[in-house]
């Protein structure tokens, strides 16, 4: 008989010819174990999802008890469903009053894909603007509006009437005009390696948007949901958008996005047509119920109020003469290292010794750091050990 590892290679879909094969069988707080019981820490939450660790108890508890009432009942916005629409009040409640209006889907990509149609059919406009650098997923709309072209030539001819701008670039903001429905931007760019802009490109850019009457959508797929030491991470430039994208950490490792935007702006997909966005299963009861729990597990354990000082740990900690720079906000950074060899070869060293962690789609010689928020300061000096370890062995070999 085939052993498990064969089966995958033979009959899972295979993204790249060198997956890192990890067999788990079982995952709790901040560690994945093999079948062999080797423990990893995982520095990456599974790329930003499980921000309050593996299977946190009340996630488990809310998943069962959901379970135990319904599963999917009909289309999305149909029924009056307790998960959904307590989900979506308690998302409400934690943003600013414009954004009261909540959209539940099942991911990222299709989170921005409802965002988009939803900013062409608000504003009567096509053109959209989005960021070189940027990542927004990888379904056809998402991929038209990433700013990665290596990563797109395969695919086309994809939308039309896209454009991109520099991000943090406050001159290349002039690109926004009244031809502009909206310009789709990551708060902290994610897969260009953790890159940041100031306040005041914030406030130019949310004043561009108002003087051209174009929608402000902010993805924070992956800067969301406490990640960078607030909330939101716009709260860290007093803007706010006119529609905003969440997911992966938002389903407390349950499939789960949303967009989420004003009454007013949202109705646009209420008539001509009607049913103008539709999905199956957006919104599944467990997974509401899920996220609800996530949710609800921030502030009782008040995790973001130490994610800003536990990054500053992690930065004071990750000190080597190979280590450029160690960049980003809160828990979300990477460490530049001098290329993608040596990153890949430190990256491989350090899963060996039981941390697991990863590169960026667009920065392959910087290192992702992006633990569950409920890490230790003892893991993350553990997790810093390992790296710097790593880091020092492979350099001895270079």
């Amino acid at each position: 008989m085939l052993n498990l590892r064969q089966l995958f290679l033979n009959h899972n879909a295979q993204t790249t010819d060198f997956p890192l094969s990890l067999e788990i069988t079982h995952a709790q707080g901040l560690y994945l174990i093999d079948q062999d019981g080797k423990k990893y820490l995982d520095l990456i939450s599974g790329i930003g999802v499980s921000s309050i660790g593996h299977r946190h108890p009340k996630v488990i508890e809310a998943i069962k008890n959901q379970a135990d009432r319904y599963l999917h009942l009909m289309v999305y916005g149909e029924y009056i469903q307790t998960p959904q629409t307590l989900l979506a009040a308690k998302l409400a409640s934690l943003l600013p009053s414009n954004l009261s209006s909540i959209y539940l889907v099942n991911s990222g990509s299709e989170a921005i894909e409802g965002a988009m149609k939803l900013a062409k059919r608000f504003t009567g406009r096509s053109e959209i603007i989005a960021c070189n650098n940027s990542y927004h997923g990888s379904t056809h709309g998402a991929l038209s509006i990433m700013g990665n072209e290596t990563f797109k030539q395969a695919y086309r001819p994809l939308l039309p009437d896209i454009r991109f701008i520099e991000f943090g670039n406050i001159t290349s903001l002039e690109n926004i005009s009244t031809k502009t429905a909206a310009v789709f931007i990551e708060t902290i760019q994610g897969e260009a390696g953790i890159k940041t802009a100031n306040k005041a490109y914030w406030k130019a850019l949310r004043a561009k948007c108002n003087e051209t009457g174009t929608l402000l959508v902010l993805d924070e797929i992956q800067c969301g949901i406490g990640r960078s030491g607030k909330f939101s991470a716009f709260e860290h430039y007093d803007i706010v958008p006119d529609i905003l994208v969440l997911a992966k950490a938002l389903g407390g490792g349950m499939p789960m996005g949303a967009f989420i935007s004003s009454a007013n702006i949202m109705n646009a997909l209420k008539e001509n047509p009607i049913l103008g966005h539709i999905t199956t299963f957006g919104g599944h009861p467990i997974n509401c119920a899920a996220a609800l729990a996530t949710l609800e597990v921030l502030e009782s354990e008040n995790l973001i109020e130490s994610v800003i000082e536990k990054g500053e740990l992690f930065k004071s900690l990750l000190t080597h003469t190979e280590i450029t720079t160690v960049r980003g906000q809160g828990l979300m950074l990477a460490i530049q290292l001098k290329d993608f060899e040596f990153n890949k070869s430190v990256i491989d060293e350090c899963i060996e010794n039981g941390l697991i962690v990863d590169w960026f789609l667009h920065c392959s010689d910087s290192m992702r750091i992006a633990p569950p928020l409920t890490i230790s300061t003892e893991e993350i000096k553990s997790a810093c050990a390992i790296i710097l370890a790593a880091i020092e062995k492979i350099s001895a070999k270079n």
